[in-house]
């Protein structure tokens, strides 16, 4: 914002600091009600002025702090947003963000805990990233930012409290290619976003027990880089992918759907796929528990396929 005057955000509860997660905190106080602009609850119009804002010269940030709501604002997004530069013959670009918070877990229940990446990952026209550290959580979305096309940029509050060493320098990150975070030989491990955690720690308690997994940070839904998963499974033979979205049509789906028609003569054993079942999110921490898939869920899927 410093940087370019066009870029300006919007969105209910923007400068409430508990309603972002603290993540906007001394914003309002550097650049006004003018361009950090706190709306009504009405997300088809907030995404309507938006999109009307990047096609005319502006480069908007709209933020939900609970993606649940954006299904009000899919007309404006899909329907506006992501098609107008394809309908116009690449004359009219859109360069949006939009800043998707996935809330879930604390008892919040259904209609507070969705993460719907892979709505979106289904979507031409729309660039969709899920930054699980630190450092990618700042370079992507600057890059989003720069970038002249729609991008969703997925934000875990589950990851909120993981600090790391980031550049104070302004810089930007691919808003494509996973990423390899570990070498092994024996399991391949796909991950994105707050999964990517778990799987960390699954894999430090992997090692200890002598088996080798090859973690693999998504980064990117949309593009998706299987041509690096399918590298990884050429080596390894065995897939298992992690994803914290419903297991049915998810990204999950669509990795072992690739990986079985790119790699099938490589793979030793059928892909392992973990996600949410396809209920909606309880209510009670007893069933939240078991409900949400962790470093443990992966640890016995890993040991079962090796």
């Amino acid at each position: 914002m410093e940087k370019d005057d066009s870029v300006f955000q919007i969105g209910v509860g923007i400068n409430t600091p508990w309603f972002v997660g603290q993540t906007m905190n001394g914003l309002l106080d550097r650049f006004s009600e003018e361009r950090m602009i706190d709306t009504p609850v009405s997300e088809n119009g907030v995404m309507g002025i938006a999109v009307g804002a990047a096609a005319t010269g502006s480069r908007p940030i709209v933020t939900f702090p609970r993606m649940d709501f954006m299904h009000y604002a899919m007309d404006q997004l899909v329907n506006h947003a992501a098609f107008f530069n394809y309908t116009l013959g690449g004359n009219l670009p859109i360069p949006l963000t939009i800043r998707a918070m996935i809330n879930r877990g604390g008892e919040q229940a259904s209609q507070h805990s969705q993460a719907l990446q892979s709505v979106f990952m289904h979507i031409p026209g729309l660039k969709v990233v899920m930054p699980s550290d630190p450092y990618d959580a700042k370079g992507m979305l600057l890059a989003a930012i720069e970038d002249n096309n729609p991008v969703l940029f997925i934000d875990d509050r589950w990851l909120y409290a993981e600090e790391e060493e980031v550049p104070a320098d302004y810089f930007t990150s691919p808003l494509e290619g996973a990423k390899r975070l570990e070498e092994g030989k024996d399991v391949s491990l796909v991950a994105s976003s707050y999964m990517v955690k778990e799987a960390k720690e699954a894999y430090a308690e992997l090692k200890k027990k002598n088996i080798s997994v090859e973690l693999i940070d998504l980064r990117s839904i949309s593009p998706l880089d299987t041509e690096t998963i399918a590298l990884s499974v050429r080596k390894t033979g065995r897939l298992v992918i992690v994803d914290g979205g419903w297991k049915t049509g998810g990204i999950s789906a669509e990795i072992a759907a690739v990986i079985s028609a790119d790699c099938h003569s490589d793979l030793k054993k059928p892909v392992i796929r973990l996600g949410l079942p396809d209920l909606p999110a309880p209510a009670a921490k007893t069933l939240e528990s078991v409900y949400y898939p962790n470093s443990s869920t992966v640890i016995s899927a890993v040991q079962h396929m090796i």
